[in-house]
């Protein structure tokens, strides 16, 4: 069965993450079945990666602010995640089934396909997003 996505839902949850005048940081779309819904969203990252456990897959849309002395910016990731206990299927699938969620979540500075919690942590998110972000004036701190 072809995987679908409920649009209007997963754009209204992908647009509360992009508004500056909110403080919704981070939006998860999950399977329900063989359509990719809705799975929450929140202003506290540790909800966002309770929800990546070793049996989930989904996808996060997720706000982090990165910057050094000179500028602060707002970049956004799209995440894959999938549990070390999702089957090779499902693993294949979900790549897939990403290009109906690029069709909502388009406006984002980097892409990460993760399985391992580690790379979850917000300071490594935020230390990749700052590489993919052009000038950095903490370098020269150093």
């Amino acid at each position: 069965m072809a995987t679908r996505i409920d649009k209007e839902a997963c754009r209204e949850a992908y647009n509360l993450v992009r508004d500056d005048g909110s403080d919704i940081c981070w939006a998860s779309f999950k399977y329900d079945g063989s359509t990719i819904v809705p799975g929450g969203h929140g202003s506290d990252y540790a909800e966002f990666k309770s929800q990546c456990t070793d049996d989930s897959r989904l996808f996060g849309f997720v706000r982090i602010t990165t910057g050094d002395a000179m500028s602060k910016r707002t970049k956004f990731t799209l995440i894959t995640w999938i549990g070390e206990s999702i089957s090779g299927l499902q693993r294949a699938k979900i790549s897939t089934d990403k290009t109906l969620v690029k069709d909502i979540v388009q406006n984002f500075a980097k892409e990460f396909m993760i399985s391992d919690p580690r790379e979850l942590e917000e300071d490594y998110l935020r230390n990749e997003l700052k590489k993919a972000g052009g000038a950095n004036y903490d370098a020269q701190a150093e």
